[in-house]
């Protein structure tokens, strides 16, 4: 029994899907207001006034999101729900900062830009009994869980973490139309971000562009996988191969020792070599120690001659974004114009499916080819489009990052959190001759704000004759040794002196691993199988009932 009809459903197709089950199952289906009592017939007018109470769901549904909309285009807050970190006004019209959960939302930052992830992360408040964000807003009256008991009201997740550094409202802006509805089944559903409407600056900003920034980079690049020491390398995720454009992955031992290396991640996949022909092997320590040699010498430039420096770097910022504008051009014209020639292509197998001249099969195989590649350029046409128009209204600037160089004193030892509020990427080269150790290794460091930037101090200065001189025999040197080995390799003699080599190296290497585990293994870090307790195998037992 129900008031009237419409309450059953707003689908009028599944409402007389539901009434025919009740029928056949011998329920009787009454709406007072409607007249309707299945006891007494059928009546013919029922699919038309189901259609009717959808219509009527359809327009009131159309009326509520209009004034929904009227109201969010304004750039009010459409929910009645306070993110954490802030707290409704008296007049419940705008949100103001509450401190004690401003001051935990930044700390998640601050973590997060050190490198830790959102599992460590949440690891550290549950174990400083920080609250919950629903036991705290219920705390203070807000929220959906106000009288919901709370098994573990400090038991932190990393959903709940990943949640607070996605959140722009932090910036001070207010984002409506994240979801919608659809007024059959009433759920809200998540749609594209290009579909928000953002309003900025509307309430106090609780985290800074540049730390949301650098913390979004940092969750969208490499997986800082931490060590047995549970320590992420501060260089995972900023680390790229120059020539395949890879990410690069760290080593932390080599040969039996302590040596952090990072290598090119497309090299070693199978069959290796294929998508980089080159393992570009760095050690970590030169590329800590390179962008500290830099940073010490932008900051001393900077104060020595602050209006030259600003000068230098806006010209290279121009040379760079010029040259970088133009490739992405220069590429958004060809993906356009392939654009077309899938259109015009799909156009044609289907006209020539539909005469016969092509059949179904190969036209399904084409079509699907065709889609493919029409799917991956439409969204690189969409990438580069937005590259090209905020190409004006850029964000780098000297001044930027003179303020952040000033926030330190020096940069003898760089912590996580220096090296990404500085360092946007870093690209390695190959060494200039493989297997040799007095050899060069290009590596492109890009800054945030300011991109590659080199100071005059580590330009590159020219030899002179005498320099020329002496590189030029050395270089001669290592290629007299290069022939001299490929003729010691062909006549088999190289073979036996690494045989007899790798003997005394392979008992030496093996026994300084061994050394290696066996501090691991003292500290807790694993444990091998064969040092696991041995357990005999448990017979079950059968009751007595049971074996009866």
């Amino acid at each position: 029994m129900m008031s009237y009809r419409g309450r059953l459903g707003r689908d009028y197709l599944k409402v007389g899907q539901v009434m025919e089950i009740l029928r056949q199952r011998g329920v009787r289906l009454i709406a007072i207001n409607d007249g309707v009592d299945s006891l007494k017939g059928d009546d013919d007018f029922t699919p038309f006034r189901n259609i009717m109470n959808e219509f009527y769901a359809r327009d009131t549904s159309r009326k509520i999101r209009s004034v929904f909309k009227a109201k969010g285009m304004s750039g009010k807050h459409l929910t009645g729900f306070v993110a954490y970190g802030y707290l409704w006004d008296e007049k419940r019209e705008n949100w103001i900062v509450d401190e004690e959960a401003a001051d935990v939302v930044r700390r998640i930052f601050a973590l997060a830009l050190e490198g830790y992830g959102p599992y460590q992360i949440a690891q550290q408040l549950s174990a400083d009994k920080i609250e919950l964000p629903s036991v705290h807003l219920a705390r203070h009256g807000e929220g959906v869980n106000k009288t919901k008991t709370v098994k573990d009201p400090c038991g932190w997740g990393s959903s709940t973490v990943v949640q607070i550094l996605k959140r722009r409202e932090y910036l001070g802006h207010t984002i409506n139309f994240k979801t919608r509805k659809h007024f059959k089944d009433k759920k809200s559903h998540y749609v594209d971000e290009s579909e928000w409407t953002i309003f900025e600056n509307t309430h106090e900003a609780i985290i800074d562009q540049e730390t949301f920034d650098n913390v979004q980079r940092i969750r969208g690049n490499a997986r800082r996988y931490p060590d047995g020491f549970g320590e992420a390398h501060p260089l995972t995720g900023l680390m790229y191969c120059a020539d395949c454009g890879g990410k690069m992955y760290v080593h932390r031992t080599y040969n039996g020792k302590r040596v952090p290396q990072y290598t090119c991640g497309q090299y070693s996949k199978y069959p290796i070599g294929s998508l980089c022909p080159t393992q570009h092997r760095i050690k970590a320590k030169a590329v800590l120690t390179l962008i500290a040699d830099m940073l010490r010498a932008i900051a001393e430039y900077s104060k020595n001659d602050r209006a030259e420096f600003i000068r230098t770097v806006q010209e290279t910022q121009a040379a760079q974004q010029t040259a970088d504008i133009s490739k992405k051009r220069k590429r958004l014209a060809a993906a356009q114009k392939r654009a077309g020639e899938l259109e015009k292509l799909i156009c044609k197998i289907y006209e020539d499916n539909a005469l016969g001249k092509l059949p179904d099969a190969r036209y399904e195989a084409l079509d699907a080819q065709y889609a493919k590649e029409q799917d991956a350029l439409n969204a690189e046409i969409t990438e580069l489009e937005k590259a090209v128009t905020g190409y004006e209204q850029s964000r780098k600037s000297a001044e930027k990052f003179i303020a952040l160089i000033d926030k330190y004193e020096n940069f003898d030892t760089l912590t996580n959190t220096m090296l990404n509020e500085f360092v946007e990427k870093i690209l390695v080269h190959e060494r200039a001759r493989k297997g040799s150790q007095d050899t060069t290794q290009e590596v492109e460091i890009y800054f945030n704000f300011v991109g590659r930037y080199i100071p005059p101090a580590l330009q590159p200065v020219p030899l002179t004759p005498e320099e020329q001189e002496e590189l030029r025999k050395k270089e001669e040197r290592k290629d007299r040794l290069h022939q001299n080995y490929l003729r010691r390799k062909a006549n088999g003699k190289q073979k036996e002196w690494e045989e007899r080599y790798n003997a005394k190296r392979k008992a030496k290497m093996e026994a300084a691993k061994a050394a290696i585990r066996a501090e691991d293994m003292e500290k807790g870090i694993f444990t091998t199988v064969s040092q696991l307790l041995k357990q005999e195998p448990r017979k079950a037992t059968v009751s007595a009932s049971a074996a009866v």
